[in-house]
């Protein structure tokens, strides 16, 4: 009960601050812009939890099992990736004054681009949100809700409506202040079950850092294996598109970003929590080694799968209550932050790029609820396929879905040709598909299985599918 204590506690939290924030102003503009008011700050702090999600304090720590702390080369690649997105796509977005980031391939390329591009965004983001949120839920489930006889179905469409109930008057105006709150929530909490973790081994600060660095896990670089998907090169490369995919091609990240009062704001914003991805990353790190030190001082065997490293010592009581309750505000913090601002951003591009009809307020709280419902059906789906570690199932969506949006973008941005728009979407279905192909044929035949690179093949893909299709 300590745990579905914890998340009413929690939800009533943000429901005052929701509450504080929509007293004044809850139309389509706060909605959608924030009224174009945000502190640039806030909006920095907040889009370090709305970026992390619960996937990553669930998966990250568990990584450090099979990968070793390989995956810090990938957040390195992540710094590159928010500069490129805060001097190469803000300026545009801001020149245009863009609601929606996609009204960009309106203008440059035409109306099937512009659709196909918005239509790209609503199935990838559906898609890895429901990824995400599942994740916070089905540990609930397991660890707490199977005791009490409470159907999963049930822990789902109460989750997903507790979000709806704080987001759906204000929107984005509301997540500026509630991601800040949860923020903080999530980093509290981390640093503190490191420091009880830390404690249960009776390390101080000193020796727990020499602990890390001397453990054979905390190894970080890999060049000399170009087969291996940890190859330094691959990783750091794929780091870089990742976030000019995933966040400067996103609607969900974009449009915090775009609530800002200027173009300078916007890009301190974006670097200032670009650069924060490598400590919270290797905080993450870190506490997957001590865990797995942990581990084997008790004589405790290291679960099969990485996404139960974390919670099988602290969804279980085995560091204590305290911990049990700071792993429950943490990975809600982390979960509730992306899953709130996917469903703001969803409801934002239905309304503007497949309806175009950015003023309609009724249409706009419809949509919000819909698209709830159909974020519960996700969940619901992902369930029947839950596999390999989560974070590595979302940046595998991530190639095969932002694939077209990085090709259209590149083209857009890269070249002055229009196109036969008309066969835009039939580009944008063929490059995943024919990445899918090289995929298979690739590691049956010569042993090379794509990674997160994948994506960078299907941008390409795409971006040649367009020159094809070029007129001057």
């Amino acid at each position: 009960m300590i745990i579905v204590i914890t998340v009413l506690i929690y939800f009533l939290i943000l429901l005052m601050l929701s509450r504080l924030t929509s007293r004044k102003s809850y139309n389509n503009d706060a909605f959608y812009r924030a009224n174009r008011k945000s502190p640039w700050y806030m909006v920095a702090f907040g889009m370090i939890g709305a970026s992390i999600s619960g996937v990553t304090f669930i998966s990250v720590p568990g990584m450090v099992e099979k990968t070793d702390m390989t995956y810090m080369q990938t957040c390195i690649g992540f710094i590159f990736g928010y500069f490129a997105v805060a001097f190469i796509l803000l300026p545009v977005y801001y020149k245009l004054r863009l609601t929606t980031i996609y009204s960009y391939l309106d203008s440059r390329l035409g109306k099937m681009s512009y659709k196909t591009g918005a239509s790209f965004f609503l199935l990838s983001k559906m898609t890895g949100a429901a990824v995400r949120f599942y994740v916070v839920c089905i540990i609930l489930q397991k660890f707490v809700l199977d005791a009490l006889n409470v159907p999963f179905v049930i822990t789902v469409v109460v989750m997903v409506g507790l979000i709806w109930l704080y987001t759906h008057r204000a929107g984005i105006k509301t997540l500026v202040w509630t991601d800040s709150f949860q923020t903080l929530c999530m980093f509290a909490a981390l640093i503190l079950i490191i420091v009880n973790v830390a404690h249960s081994m009776n390390m101080g600060v000193g020796d727990t850092v020499s602990s890390i660095i001397s453990d054979s896990k905390s190894r970080i670089f890999i060049f000399d294996d170009w087969v291996s998907r940890q190859n330094f090169f691959k990783q750091f490369f794929s780091g870089i598109f990742i976030v000019i995919v995933m966040t400067g091609l996103d609607q969900d990240m974009m449009q915090k970003n775009l609530t800002c009062k200027t173009l300078k704001e916007a890009q301190k914003d974006m670097c200032t929590y670009g650069f924060a991805f490598v400590p919270a990353n290797l905080l993450f790190l870190s506490l997957g080694v001590l865990l797995i030190t942990f581990a084997s001082r008790q004589g405790i065997n290291i679960p099969a799968t990485g996404d139960e490293l974390l919670p099988m010592f602290a969804a279980t009581g085995k560091l204590g209550d305290l911990v049990v309750i700071l792993f429950t505000i943490g990975i809600v913090a982390a979960s509730f932050s992306s899953a709130d601002s996917s469903l703001t951003a969803l409801t934002t591009s239905f309304c503007v790029d497949i309806k175009g009809k950015p003023e309609d307020e009724r249409l706009r709280k419809i949509s919000h609820l819909m698209i709830s419902v159909l974020f519960i059906i996700f969940i619901l789906l992902f369930k029947t396929i839950n596999s390999k570690s989560m974070i590595d199932v979302i940046y595998i969506l991530c190639s095969y879905t932002y694939g077209p949006l990085l090709g259209l973008f590149a083209f857009g941005l890269l070249t002055k040709y229009k196109v036969r728009d008309n066969l835009v979407p039939v580009v944008a279905l063929l490059s995943p598909l024919i990445c899918y192909i090289i995929n298979i044929f690739s590691s049956k035949f010569w042993g090379y299985e794509f990674g997160y690179e994948l994506l960078m093949l299907n941008g390409l893909l795409t971006f040649l599918g367009l020159y094809l299709l070029r007129k001057k």
